[in-house]
């Protein structure tokens, strides 16, 4: 059997890869701490899965329309007018199975062979990949701990070359839970929307920015230019539910058009019950989302003061999403001399899970998750603390 070419440079997943590791050892009854994987503890709120209950007994259980339920689109579009502002018509949205679905039609639906794409450095494990799949050539642009992991437009800038026709932005940022400035965040934008760039605005954590930061979402920038620019959001990270698959995307009506040619080939709807649920989460009440809040900004600061508290260990702090991205090169020697082989030797030794910050674009980094309870974020912590003291 001979595989494709496009699919055997592709990498597994490197977070999902951990995950597979952490299970198999407590498939053997290690204790294992995981701080790897990107998901809230909390489960889905009551109402939401109500919601779910009742299309089933009411039997919403056939096809939908390929780019969603009516009711949902017209829901996001209302999400975007109640949080900033800025009215979206149904026509410009499409629902997909997940954020990284989302993504992955609008590379491609809109990269040739031959094109590239500039994405900043540190970034979620799968842009490279998706760009790749595409015939894309991912271009990274590097800010390390020094720069706070932010990019500046005179960076992609250097990084640009002729063919490069779209750049991906994420903020708040996985791995690294940096948000850009309102005023960052529009130069980058004025500078791709001149040099005729087409931007993909990944804000599946815009709900979870903890003050004095604040989100800034490139919608106004569509709403101007609706042709260079699409912004991606979900319900995953927001409303706890992550295997509810549903995502969607806000774009030029005539590209959602496109987008939804080609998910009728791939996927068709997104799954009946799940979009009942999705209506429930964005038109219901965002108490639950307000608590959840709240929990992690409180996990954000233990586990930012404690990742500080080490000797040679360096992070600016997150101001969103749920991980802090800590520069640990100081504790690299032999046999640990880099971020896999570090992070291995802390799930060997500490048992608890983390994710290497070379599949991030930064290997002189690991990624801490603090998704968890703080009683089992304090408890990791301190045991890849004892590691380290060693």
């Amino acid at each position: 059997m001979e595989i494709s070419e496009r699919l055997r440079s592709i990498k597994p997943s490197a977070t999902l890869s951990v995950n597979a590791k952490t299970l198999e050892l407590r498939s053997q009854g290690v204790d294992i701490v995981s701080l790897a994987v990107g998901e809230p503890d909390f489960p889905t709120p009551a109402h939401i899965c109500e919601a779910a209950q009742a299309a089933i007994a009411e039997g919403f259980t056939r096809y939908t329309a390929v780019p969603g339920i009516a009711p949902l689109r017209q829901a996001v579009g209302h999400y975007y007018e109640r949080h900033y502002g800025i009215s979206v018509p149904q026509e410009a949205v499409i629902i997909s199975n997940g954020g990284k679905h989302a993504l992955y039609n609008l590379m491609q639906a809109l990269l040739n062979p031959g094109d590239s794409v500039l994405i900043p450095a540190p970034y979620w494990v799968s842009y490279p990949d998706m760009v790749a799949l595409a015939g894309a050539k991912p271009l990274m642009v590097h800010a390390g701990v020094e720069k706070n992991f932010k990019v500046t437009p005179a960076m992609l800038e250097a990084k640009r070359q002729p063919c490069t026709r779209m750049l991906i932005l994420n903020s708040p940022s996985n791995p690294t839970g940096a948000v850009y400035t309102p005023d960052e965040f529009n130069a980058i934008m004025q500078w791709a929307v001149e040099n005729n760039l087409f931007v993909i605005s990944d804000e599946i954590y815009d709900q979870l920015v903890f003050a004095p930061a604040c989100m800034t979402s490139a919608l106004s920038w569509w709403q101007r230019y609706p042709e260079q620019v699409a912004v991606v959001n979900g319900v995953a990270k927001s409303f706890a539910m992550t295997g509810w698959r549903v995502g969607y995307t806000v774009a030029h009506p005539e590209l959602v058009k496109k987008l939804s040619v080609l998910q009728g080939q791939c996927t068709s709807n997104v799954c009946s019950i799940a979009q009942k649920a999705a209506l429930a989460a964005l038109e219901g009440s965002y108490d639950c989302v307000t608590t959840m809040n709240k929990a992690f900004l409180r996990r954000r600061d233990i586990a930012y003061s404690t990742v500080c508290s080490w000797k040679k260990a360096r992070s600016p702090r997150p101001d969103g999403a749920f991980y802090v991205f800590a520069d640990v090169r100081e504790y690299f020697r032999p046999g640990m001399a880099n971020s896999a082989e570090l992070c291995t030797r802390l799930l060997e030794e500490a048992h608890v899970a983390l994710v290497p910050g070379v599949a991030f674009g930064d290997d002189n980094c690991i990624r801490f998750s603090y998704a968890v309870s703080d009683t089992v974020l304090v408890e990791s912590l301190n045991r890849v603390a004892a590691v380290l003291d060693r």
